[in-house]
């Protein structure tokens, strides 16, 4: 399940700070690894999580690999198991869907 994957990867302290540093600017593995005391080699085993779990993406430029923020992929997971398991967030729902097909018809 992919929701499983993303508390995984939220479930670190420096995947959190990866995804706070990616949310303001796209950085590279180099970039990454010189905010943190650690290699590069980890630092990429973080984004691979975070990767694997939807919520970063990465392009080539050049001879550098970019990450960034997939904003879309961790507001949506997030805010669907809110309204999953939070006791208000299901009754919204129905709400929502009843008012859906009200519209449709």
């Amino acid at each position: 399940m992919k929701l499983d994957l993303i508390f995984e990867a939220l479930a670190s302290q420096p995947r959190r700070k990866i995804l706070a540093y990616l949310s303001d600017a796209e950085l590279s593995t180099k970039e990454l690894a010189e905010r943190f005391e650690m290699t590069a080699p980890a630092i990429s085993r973080h984004l691979t999580v975070l990767e694997n779990a939807g919520l970063i993406t990465r392009e080539r430029q050049g001879q550098f690999v970019m990450y960034k923020l997939n904003r879309e992929s961790l507001t949506s997971s997030l805010s669907n198991f809110v309204f999953e398991f939070c006791p208000v967030g299901r009754p919204l729902k129905v709400e929502s869907r009843q008012l859906k097909k009200s519209k449709a018809k």
